[in-house]
């Protein structure tokens, strides 16, 4: 077992936190709002549920950028290390804004295939430098999924 590198793993923790924060900005106003209550579905978990799992899952995607950093064994495989990540983090934040932000629930749900496309290009790759990396990444799979789901029936279905 190597040594934890430190630096990158604060950063990693540091950077993974700060995009969720912007995403919080978008989220955060319009939880508690008549239009969000509105649009819930019956499945919805409570509003408290939200924050606590995003933090696990959030914390989940910085040990994995750590682990899949510090596993990497050339500049080549760290470019797709970042770019993978960022693109997927874009994709997370643009998410709360077009359903939050925008209130658009229904091109939210086709921006939402684009973020579950990404996460699966992020579990491909990390299975190709750490499995661990990819271990900790399918309880996100797994949440966007039931987010997924829970935008469909919002704009498909009736809730």
């Amino acid at each position: 077992m190597k040594p934890i590198n430190w630096k990158v793993l604060i950063a990693s923790i540091v950077l993974v936190y700060a995009i969720a924060f912007i995403g919080s900005l978008f989220t955060s106003s319009s939880v508690n709002s008549s239009w969000y209550e509105s649009t819930k579905t019956t499945i919805t978990p409570p509003n408290f549920i939200f924050p606590i799992v995003w933090n696990i899952l959030f914390f989940l995607i910085a040990l994995s950028i750590y682990i899949s950093w510090t596993s990497a064994k050339n500049t080549s495989t760290k470019k797709s290390i970042v770019t993978l990540f960022g693109l997927n983090l874009f994709f997370n934040v643009l998410w709360s804004f077009i359903f939050f932000g925008l209130q658009n629930p229904g091109l939210a749900f086709f921006e939402l295939i684009a973020l579950w496309i990404s996460i699966g290009a992020l579990l491909i790759l990390t299975y190709r430098i750490n499995h661990t990396a990819t271990y900790f990444l399918i309880p996100y799979a797994l949440w966007v999924t039931f987010a997924g789901i829970l935008n469909w029936i919002i704009v498909f279905g009736n809730h």
